[in-house]
């Protein structure tokens, strides 16, 4: 990877959140950093690159779109790792991540797309661990908080002897910002999808569909780790948490967060608990992981 002629290349680096990444790289990526910037408008490109100031003085532009197989070939063969911030993924990402994993380049992306996911995990994962790709999606916020807070609560509760997982649940009190189109349009090209495919509606209402070991996890509303099946509950969109007394409600990305905290799961051989299921109910929230 040393050898490659770019360290970092932030792909959509003039779109919304793509500016945000680029300024906080200027700041503090420091000179030794190889760092391009990518999109389709090499005027916009520029005019990002003039913005930034100096410590953007040096970045190498590059104009390639998405769709352009040969062209992300190209960029990903002289790149250690390209940061993709276009979306929505499953009608912008795929080419990228495919010419990632062919090149042996890491990739990581903001994603909050379960089909899109689920294409990655069936396509090119199995090439990416050939070539030394790591393809590492949802580093935004979704999913960060989750899953990384989960990891640590789950580390936690093994080093203190306390044993694995059991309900386990994120509380979002407060968020700053607002939805950028590319969040807008990949909620859109879900429901698309979902409403034209019998197969992407399944994917997206089972609660283990991003499972690389599918048989393995429990079957559909699986309630305790036991194994047996429990009847689905009705549970209250609202409702006081008796351990705090505050009002909680879903979380708008619980249905994504949910999926990638299993998958973690899953790639770490269940180190968090045997399983996790879902049990909707009056004291269960559909933003809560319960084993």
């Amino acid at each position: 990877m040393t050898t490659r002629e770019l360290d970092i290349v932030l792909y959509g680096a003039t779109g919304f959140v793509g500016a945000l990444t680029a300024r906080h790289l200027a700041t503090h990526a420091g000179e030794d950093v190889r760092i391009a910037l990518a999109g389709r408008s090499r005027a916009k490109l520029e005019a990002l690159r003039v913005d930034l100031g100096e410590g953007a003085a040096g970045w190498e532009l590059v104009t390639v779109d998405a769709a352009d197989t040969a062209g992300l070939r190209h960029l990903a063969s002289r790149s250690t790792v390209i940061a993709s911030t276009v979306g929505s993924y499953a009608r912008h990402g795929k080419e990228l991540v495919r010419a990632c994993a062919e090149e042996g380049t890491h990739y990581a992306d903001l994603t909050g797309e379960v089909l899109f996911v689920r294409w990655s995990l069936d396509e090119v994962s199995a090439r990416a661990a050939e070539t030394g790709a790591r393809i590492v999606h949802a580093c935004g916020f979704d999913s960060v908080p989750s899953d990384l807070g989960v990891l640590m609560t789950a580390e936690t509760a093994s080093t203190d002897g306390a044993g694995t997982l059991g309900e386990t649940t994120l509380s979002v009190r407060s968020l700053r910002g607002g939805l950028s189109g590319g969040t807008i349009d990949s909620g859109r090209q879900q429901i698309i999808a979902a409403r034209n495919d019998a197969v992407a509606r399944r994917i997206l209402n089972d609660p283990h569909g991003l499972s690389p070991r599918r048989s393995e996890e429990p079957a559909p509303h699986v309630a305790s780790s036991s194994g047996t099946r429990a009847r689905l509950k009705r549970w209250i969109p609202v409702e006081r948490d008796p351990a705090t007394g505050r009002w909680h409600g879903p979380f708008i990305m619980a249905s994504f967060n949910t999926r990638i905290v299993r998958l973690s799961n899953t790639l770490t051989n269940w180190s968090y608990v045997g399983s996790f299921a879902i049990e909707r109910s009056p004291t269960t929230a559909p933003g809560r992981w319960r084993p």
